[in-house]
């Protein structure tokens, strides 16, 4: 799978992926689990980089005495917002507010993908941030646009 970065903004950031071929209805649902776990997990603080005792520790984890007042004091580190998927042949994509997680979230995510792709869906591409040439989005503005001629 392909990993391409863009322009990230962790407040508004557009995550797409290129399926192989155009996916079934499950292999969507099996992607759509896959995003909503990680947001699930970040909404709890789960991708917090401040906070990593048992990583930081070692190998040897026996015995080790986890530190809940370094736990507590440590800033938070959630996501915010997640918007639906969408989409259009073999892309398919979705807009998140990552909020204050930390990058390790972004690694976590590909490293997941990475295996999907090996074990269930094969991807092609996973591009973070920017816009996708194949896929543009809406500019805010047209995206206002698009929601005031709803209303009306």
């Amino acid at each position: 799978m392909n990993i391409i970065f863009r322009e990230v903004n962790p407040f508004d950031v557009w995550i797409w992926v290129e399926f192989a071929a155009p996916p079934s209805s499950i292999e969507q649902q099996y992607l759509e689990e896959v995003f909503n776990s990680w947001f699930f997990l970040g909404k709890l603080g789960g991708f917090n980089a401040e906070n990593l005792q048992v990583q930081e520790t070692g190998l040897d984890l026996s015995y080790l005495e986890y530190d809940r007042a370094q736990a507590e004091s440590s800033m938070m580190a959630v996501m915010h917002n997640m918007g639906e998927f969408e989409y259009n042949d073999r892309w398919a994509r979705c807009w998140f507010d990552l909020g204050t997680s930390d990058a390790l979230a972004l690694d976590v995510l590909i490293n997941a993908l990475n295996q999907f792709s090996e074990d269930y869906v094969p991807l092609k591409s996973l591009i973070i941030g920017g816009d996708n040439p194949e896929w543009p989005i809406a500019t805010s503005e047209q995206r206002e646009m698009i929601e005031q001629s709803a209303w009306n």
